[in-house]
């Protein structure tokens, strides 16, 4: 999978000797990071190397210990509030689980955004609320249900047309298919590049799915030892010297991963 980033491109995500650190405890240590515009980033690693914490300190949740995180050439963490306020709303985030509202329903959950940070009418809000629920492939009735009524897969999707609610330009993703049934995981995968297709959005994406990174991702970063060890197209990431990276990639799960993406090999 290669997108159009490939033709020209332009990096809007830079993170140069990022240190993030809790206590004593140094997660990231000069960690370097370009995302480019247009691409499916996906970003893996082992249990405890900060993947999500890397996406935290990219979209300015967590300011970082030092170091630079430069989001459309501006660095977020010295941005004013009201500077950053506006840089943020190019970003969507679909948290883990969906961090949905529980006392609203779909279609609130939707124009929440929308009523908040872009000061909208609820009528209009809600009118915008109902075009994003019908992209991201929900049925209409959704709209009403509450989350606590939802299927794992309906939740992914109502989460992911809030994040798309203020039409952002970078789309964050924290394990998008975790949870999901291999059907499931799959048809989200199938619309998150749909979605970067149709929309033009850059993807940074946290998973450790195998499938969703074979599928869905046209680089893949991998975390280890405090940094980004390696950044490249999967084929180029699975011939890295690495044991993590081998084992992981290279392991009976990655095999099966590969041969589903890759149907001609197994002939």
């Amino acid at each position: 999978m290669v997108g159009k980033w490939s033709e020209n491109p332009t990096p809007v995500i830079e993170v140069r000797d990022l240190v993030n650190s809790f206590g004593t405890h140094v997660v990231h240590k000069d960690l370097d990071l370009d995302v480019y515009q247009g691409e499916i980033m996906g970003v893996v690693g082992g249990s405890g190397t900060g993947k999500s914490v890397l996406l935290r300190s990219i979209v300015g949740l967590l300011r970082p210990f030092s170091g630079s995180v430069r989001v459309f050439g501006q660095n977020l963490p010295q941005l004013s509030d009201r500077d950053r306020s506006r840089l943020e709303k190019k970003f969507g985030v679909l948290f883990q689980r969906g961090a949905l509202y529980s006392s609203l329903t779909v279609l609130e959950n939707v124009a929440f955004p929308l009523i908040e940070q872009a000061g909208l009418k609820r009528a209009d809000a809600e009118e915008i609320a109902r075009l994003k629920i019908a992209l991201v492939g929900l049925p209409a009735k959704a709209a009403y249900d509450y989350p606590a009524s939802l299927s794992g897969g309906m939740v992914k999707r109502a989460a992911l047309a809030r994040a798309l609610a203020l039409d952002p330009a970078i789309l964050f993703l924290d394990e998008p298919t975790a949870g999901l049934d291999p059907i499931g995981a799959a048809s989200f995968d199938q619309l998150i590049m749909t979605l970067r297709n149709a929309l033009g959005l850059t993807i940074f994406l946290v998973t450790h799915d195998l499938d969703t990174l074979y599928t869905a991702c046209d680089r893949v970063a991998v975390l280890s030892e405090k940094k980004v060890l390696a950044v490249d197209v999967l084929e180029k990431i699975e011939q890295v010297d690495n044991p993590w990276i081998q084992e992981y990639f290279h392991g009976p799960r990655g095999r099966a991963a590969y041969h589903a993406g890759h149907p001609l090999s197994q002939e």
